[in-house]
């Protein structure tokens, strides 16, 4: 999987609402209600991360979770981060 360059991630994050380039990785944080629909959400995400063969590093504190994706292979941000951080869009925005 080829690396995305600057410009090409700034394009692709413009669909995504909330996501910024840091450190070679694509971030952003949530804030949910409670613990309970923090690790809801969580749990949800691992299951698509798993379908997609491709996992976050993630920080979770009470209500908050933090997700940072990049592809460790391609030392950086590819398709498949933000492939998969469109799946995590879909999948926080479900009641």
């Amino acid at each position: 999987m080829k690396k995305m360059n600057t410009t090409e991630i700034e394009k692709a994050l413009k669909t995504l609402s909330g996501w910024s380039l840091k450190d070679d990785m694509i971030v952003k944080s949530f804030t949910f209600e409670d613990f309970t629909e923090a690790f809801s959400k969580m749990t949800h995400i691992a299951f698509e991360c798993e379908k997609q063969n491709h996992h976050p590093n993630w920080e979770n504190v009470y209500n908050s979770l933090t997700i940072k994706l990049n592809t460790h292979d391609a030392d950086g941000v590819t398709q498949k981060d933000i492939d998969l951080a469109t799946s995590i869009e879909k999948i926080i925005g479900e009641a």
